[in-house]
């Protein structure tokens, strides 16, 4: 019979490779702006089937609130488990300076999304243009609208740049091309609560008898419009527009109280994630022009570290139904 100790010893080389090869692996947590909605449940299967594929451990952390606090605080958990990369989609681009510094200075890698410009990061992906992404809010809206009466614009949060720079965008394209359009007050920071939304929509139609539209960006700003609007029967006269998850708006599209928007697949989103930290632990250059799976043809902006993309959806009545299948 052989001893334990000889087993031990027989074992042993094995047992080192096995944790030398677990070692290896890249581990990556992916920091959302809040957790259990739609939009990044969505999200967090897209990480988890792509890492799955290319044997990559990666998960998401979603905050119980769209709280910047709360992402510093899941970020430097992470940059306590040291791990390869950390993953953002920010609430607030400044706020997380610090914390993303310190992950910056203890090697890990970082990637952001919805985020340009962000200081520390090795790179920000973009879905699609945001220039472009807010005129063609714009443009839907318009013709919905007439191009008459005044609208509002709704953002996630006053302090994350992307909502920022669609809604800009927007903006600046309406009093070029539609001067009988007026915007309604300033940008409301309401549209990643549900909520706040529908607070604001009710109280916008109460004061604002000529209120005709609502471009409303952030994951909860069309649902809550559209369900005010849906509730005091304004269907038919107050637009509503954004991004949102096909699931959880199909009923208000189906009703007209949301006419439509675009969005890019949440769950890609995900999966580019992934890609992306996978090139980043691998030594692969991002370059200009190059294919990415889920992004299609990329620009490439060294400058500010940016890859934009150009894959959106429709959400208007005929192309949603498509969506919801596919389980978004």
């Amino acid at each position: 019979m052989i001893k334990k100790s000889v087993l031990a010893c027989l074992f042993a080389p094995a047992m080192l490779s096995l944790s030398a090869h677990a070692a290896d692996k890249i581990r990556m947590g992916v920091v959302v702006k809040v957790g259990g909605n739609a939009w990044f449940n969505a999200m967090e299967a897209g990480i988890k089937s792509e890492a799955a594929k290319r044997g990559i451990d990666a998960w998401q952390v979603g905050p119980t609130s769209a709280d910047p606090a709360l992402q510093v605080r899941a970020i430097e958990d992470l940059i306590a488990q040291k791990v390869d990369v950390i993953g953002v989609v920010p609430n607030d681009a400044r706020v997380l300076e610090p914390v993303l510094k310190r992950a910056h200075d203890a090697g890990i890698k970082i990637i952001v999304h919805e985020s340009p410009d962000q200081k520390y990061a090795d790179w920000d992906f973009e879905m699609v243009d945001a220039t472009q992404h807010g005129i063609n809010h714009m443009v839907a809206l318009a013709q919905c609208m007439k191009e008459k009466g005044d609208y509002a614009v709704y953002v996630g949060s006053l302090t994350v740049p992307l909502h920022q720079k669609w809604a800009d965008a927007a903006i600046n394209y309406q009093k070029e091309h539609y001067p009988d359009m007026h915007l309604v007050g300033d940008k409301f920071g309401v549209g990643e609560s549900l909520d706040d939304s529908i607070r604001t929509t009710n109280d916008l139609m109460s004061k604002d008898a000529n209120l005709k539209g609502i471009l409303a960006i952030g994951s909860q700003g069309p649902i809550g419009a559209g369900r005010a609007v849906l509730n005091r029967g304004k269907t038919d006269d107050v637009c509503v527009f954004g991004p949102f998850s096909p699931g959880q708006g199909a009923s208000l599209v189906k009703a007209g109280a949301i006419k439509g928007g675009f969005i890019w697949n949440p769950m890609v989103a995900g999966e580019v994630f992934v890609r992306i930290a996978e090139k980043l632990e691998k030594g692969e250059k991002i370059t200009d022009g190059m294919t990415i799976e889920g992004m299609g043809k990329v620009k490439v902006d060294e400058a500010t570290r940016t890859i934009l993309g150009n894959e959106t959806e429709s959400l208007d009545k005929a192309n949603l139904p498509k969506l919801v299948k596919m389980g978004l």
